[in-house]
């Protein structure tokens, strides 16, 4: 048995023996796909770097296979056109633009899609390849179509696919509008995440088909959704439990912006308490109150900017107790969070899975409990 194959084998039982690997069709994907032909080079974060330093791995150095094959993701592009590759040796700094997402990611999100012999299935966001060639394996290639933005990414990608057999229907193009003269789909999985659903979608997925996708935002906070497509352009749906984090779209991420210049405002006390944005809901509750805002700092010290209206908000722990808190601009953008704060906090603060979001051609709205109950209009 080579290392590779062993390593192979002993992430797949780990995962099995966690529960994430519950079928036993994705398990033979994931004994069966070497993850090494898709990262066989990859950046290293280095530890205790400010701002964050990557090194690049290369195949062969010690502990390269083993990484791996850990239960991790592997940044494969930096800034969207650096790659491990072009960096010789030292550290480079840059924002992770592309990556081999963890193993338990990808196979839990193919497992929930529900997506199964004999259906139609679009990926949004080729990626490395990895998530391509598990999906190929279990469906077989001429039932999988995958559209990668980047055409540096999706070259590789193309050229590891085929190195490991697979031959699926590959497109370099904006996922966001769907495949070009493809459909109707029974299911779609998105490797990115976005700040609305893609109407194209959903008039390219058959009514009764899914949809499994990140919704996420400017200020990066993240929650996964599976819809049902029940009409030509509508879809329902509900948060799933746990924990998932996707690089947002290209074409969804937020506008350039100059250098933060912190204004004077308006000076008010805070009604809720800023470190609630700094967990995994508060973030996304906060997100979906103030979508056009992008969020910074943690603590006590957060800080909101709108870099469209060039609004500002910003909080510091208060003279005495509590939190005072700044404002300028024509959008008053810690009322805006503070009321849905608020309105979380009233229905019992539930982790995204108690949220639901309906879908029209009209209107995009994420609310708690019920369809009825409190929500937020997405960006569309």
């Amino acid at each position: 048995m080579s290392t590779s194959t062993r390593l192979r084998d002993g992430l797949v039982d780990r995962l099995t023996e966690d529960g994430t690997l519950t079928d036993p069709e994705w398990r033979s994907a994931a004994r069966a796909v070497p993850r090494e032909l898709f990262a066989a080079s990859y950046f290293a974060p280095v530890a205790g770097s400010v701002p964050t330093g990557y090194r690049p791995v290369h195949e062969g150095e010690p502990g390269w296979l083993e990484r791996i094959y850990s239960d991790e993701t592997l940044i494969t592009q930096l800034d969207g056109r650096t790659r491990p590759d072009d960096v010789a040796d030292g550290a480079v700094t840059g924002s992770p633009s592309s990556s081999s997402t963890l193993p338990s990611l990808v196979l839990r999100m193919w497992q929930q899609l529900g997506a199964e012999a004999g259906h139609q299935v679009l990926e949004i966001g080729t990626g490395t390849g990895y998530s391509t060639a598990l999906g190929a394996h279990r469906l077989g290639d001429a039932n999988l179509t995958s559209i990668e933005y980047d055409p540096s990414v999706g070259e590789a990608a193309a050229a590891a696919l085929k190195a490991a057999g697979f031959a699926p229907r590959l497109i370099i193009g904006d996922g966001l509008r769907g495949a070009p003269g493809g459909g109707p789909y029974d299911r779609l999985i998105a490797t990115c995440s976005v700040r609305y659903i893609p109407l194209p979608w959903l008039h390219q997925v058959k009514p009764g088909g899914k949809i499994l996708v990140t919704l996420s935002g400017w200020s990066y906070a993240n929650a996964l959704a599976l819809l049902d497509v029940t009409g030509v352009g509508e879809a329902t749906g509900r948060f799933l439990p746990g924990y998932t984090s996707f690089m947002i779209a290209r074409p969804h991420d937020r506008p350039p912006r100059p250098a933060l210049a912190l204004l004077p405002g308006e000076e008010r006390p805070s009604r809720i308490d800023p470190a609630i944005l700094d967990t995994w809901t508060g973030g996304w509750v906060a997100q979906l109150a103030a979508p056009a805002a992008e969020r910074m700092g943690a603590g006590a010290e957060q800080i909101l900017w709108d870099v469209s209206t060039g609004s500002q908000a910003r909080t510091t722990p208060g003279p005495e107790r509590g939190w005072t808190v700044v404002q300028r601009g024509p959008v008053r953008l810690w009322n805006l969070l503070e009321r849905g704060v608020q309105r979380w906090q009233k229905a019992g603060e539930p982790h995204p899975e108690g949220f639901g979001i309906t879908v029209t051609a009209a209107r995009q709205r994420v609310w708690i409990g019920t369809a009825d109950g409190p929500g937020w209009d997405l960006p569309v």
